[in-house]
């Protein structure tokens, strides 16, 4: 930290004495670097945190720089009145550009994405209220205490300082609490919201920090040339900002910044071969791409990567014993009481469910029991409001919780773990916790602006709950590993650990024992019990059948998505239509008998 620290001020003092160091055209090329390096933060926050594709970057940009310019030229506005309402129009077309993002994701929210910044260019090149293709010219110089800021040597370390604060903003936020919430959204949005991040306000929020790094962006862009026009804002300057920020690394903020820096100057250096600058770029972001999908700013991490699987031999860390909770009585969850009436799932023409009804008592470890295909997943895909439901309700404690979205019902005291791991994989496990820790509402996000001490504090405490939380579990030895990195058990626990992170009354386990060997099935036994004798109510679908009748006090049985059996493990088991639907009819009862008295004993 403190190596990264004096890096950080060896750059900042490297750039303050820049000037002193070049002619008039090279301070111009550095301003503009500035400008584009500014670009790439805010579509590093929304590609590389928020992993949402943006190709409407240049579009925020040209608002902004647009709307200083009619402003001050057409309205006879201050530039820094026109400034502030400039900021505000970016950020108004960001919460327009990211409305798609709430129903699409990939390539096809590029598509809409490059379509809108086309649709930008083509109005500004085509209406009178911008110039067309002529442009704007005539911005008046920004006035600032007297400083003289059509000197670009002035101009250049006041964008220093706006970038400054911007950048160290943009560190901060990704590194806190909303950053993180975006990168496990990036991650797996369905996991996010399961354990309570507000998926489709987080993708609104990408958006809306892209557009107002866009929209300072404009604004110093305006105030530099005083002259904006459309080629400033065309496609290829798009095309020029996305190979910046992949080239450099979108998922690290740093990376953003040399990306844009690096191809900024060699764009002047190559300024008399454009055409082949432009083949070369597309060149380096295709290998780029294939070869160091992290860009420049991962290459680092990789290498410390590589030198640790080397000594992991001498150094292997160790799982530790799980350590049940020893809260007072107060801190423990009350339990919660799960209760389906007559629940119906249909896919167009395949019945899922059919009038599935189940009744689970609070503090109660209830076992969904069934062959492949006969519902099971589907039925915690609704109560966990990833499905809608076809008909029927569920409700947790007399609440209804059918229609409502996975983070409002991780809010309400839901939790779940899944059928195949899910993961966040490019955080760290102390990350994958703390993003499930963090209950805070999207309304606190104000404080990053107005009082980021209140946010630096609350990490402070969530961090310090997080190592609590990994000793608990036993994790604490691979807080700083990536999930992908660890044995297949570990992450079976991680898992667990991040549902329970959310202190739910209601945790659903989708086949937990699936893939784990005798002894780590016997940890999760334990495991188990011990998160039921804090109160928390257990939903577990299990096939493996020693688990479910050792550990459930009461098993349902799904077949063909129907409720065919419900009762004890000892009652379940025997009964022919389950032997014949689960357990194959061609096990003898007396010895399905035999084996439940044996799994029971112990």
């Amino acid at each position: 930290m403190r190596l990264r620290v004096a890096g950080f001020a060896v750059i900042a003092v490297a750039a303050w004495f820049l000037p002193y160091q070049l002619d008039l055209y090279g301070i111009h090329v550095m301003d503009i670097a500035i400008v584009f390096a500014l670009l790439a933060v805010g579509l590093g926050l929304a590609m590389g945190i928020g992993g949402q594709i943006n190709l409407a970057q240049v579009a925020f940009f040209g608002v902004s720089a647009y709307a200083v310019a009619i402003l001050t030229t057409r309205a006879g506005l201050g530039f820094w009145t026109s400034a502030v309402l400039a900021l505000l129009a970016a950020a108004l077309i960001g919460l327009f550009v990211g409305i798609p993002a709430l129903r699409m994701q990939s390539h096809y929210l590029g598509i809409v994405t490059l379509g809108l910044a086309l649709a930008f260019t083509n109005w500004v090149t085509n209406s009178t209220l911008t110039g067309g293709a002529d442009g704007i010219s005539g911005i008046p110089v920004p006035p600032l205490l007297g400083i003289d800021m059509a000197n670009e040597y002035f101009y250049y370390y006041f964008e220093l300082i706006v970038f400054g604060l911007a950048l160290g903003f943009a560190g901060f936020l990704a590194n806190t609490g909303l950053g993180r919430r975006m990168r496990a959204m990036r991650d797996d949005s369905l996991a996010a919201g399961a354990i309570g991040a507000p998926v489709p306000l987080l993708r609104m929020a990408a958006f809306v920090l892209a557009s107002l790094y866009g929209g300072v962006a404009g604004v110093l862009y305006a105030g530099l040339i005083r002259y904006v026009a459309p080629e400033t804002f065309s496609i290829a300057n798009m095309f020029l900002l996305l190979a910046m920020v992949i080239i450099g690394g979108r998922q690290s903020i740093i990376g953003c910044v040399i990306g844009a820096v690096a191809l900024s100057l060699l764009r002047e250096v190559l300024v008399d071969f454009s055409v082949y600058a432009q083949l070369g770029f597309g060149t380096v972001v295709v290998l780029m791409v294939v070869f160091a999908p992290t860009g420049l700013a991962g290459i680092p991490v990789r290498l410390r990567q590589a030198l640790r699987r080397r000594t992991s031999a001498e150094q292997r860390a160790a799982l530790g014993p799980f350590r049940p909770d020893t809260g007072s009585d107060a801190e423990r969850s009350p339990g919660a009481g799960l209760e389906i009436s007559g629940i119906s799932k249909q896919f167009r023409g395949l019945k899922a469910l059919v009038d599935v009804s189940m009744s689970v008592q609070p503090g109660e470890i209830r076992g969904v029991v069934g062959p492949n295909g006969s519902g099971k997943t589907t039925l915690f895909n609704i109560v966990s409001g990833i499905y809608s439901v076809s008909a029927g309700t569920a409700s947790v404690d007399g609440r209804v919780v059918t229609g409502h979205r996975p983070h409002q019902l991780s809010q309400l005291g839901i939790a779940r773990t899944f059928q195949n791991l899910r993961l966040f994989g490019q955080m760290t496990v102390r990350d994958n916790v703390l993003v499930a820790l963090d209950r805070s509402s999207m309304w606190s996000v104000w404080r990053y602006l107005l009082w980021p001490v209140g946010v630096w504090r609350t990490e402070r405490g969530l961090r310090r709950r997080a190592d609590e939380f990994l000793e608990r579990f036993g994790l604490t030895d691979f807080a700083g590993a990536a999930p992908r990195s660890l044995p297949y058990g570990i992450q079976r626990r991680l898992e667990i650990a991040r549902a329970m992170a959310t202190r739910p009354a209601l945790l659903l386990l989708d086949e937990p024992a699936a893939g784990l060997n005798g002894q780590e099935v016997g940890q999760l036994s334990d495991i188990v019990r011990s998160i039921r004798d804090t109160g928390v109510t257990v939903v577990l679908i299990e096939h493996n059948m020693g688990l479910v009748m050792s550990l459930c006090d009461r098993v349902t049985v799904l077949a063909s998505g129907s409720v065919i059996a419900e009762g004890t493990p000892a009652e379940v088991a025997v009964r022919p239509e389950v032997i014949e639907a689960y357990l194959g009819d061609s096990m003898n009862t007396a010895d399905i008998a035999a084996e439940v008295e044996t799994e029971v004993a112990r």
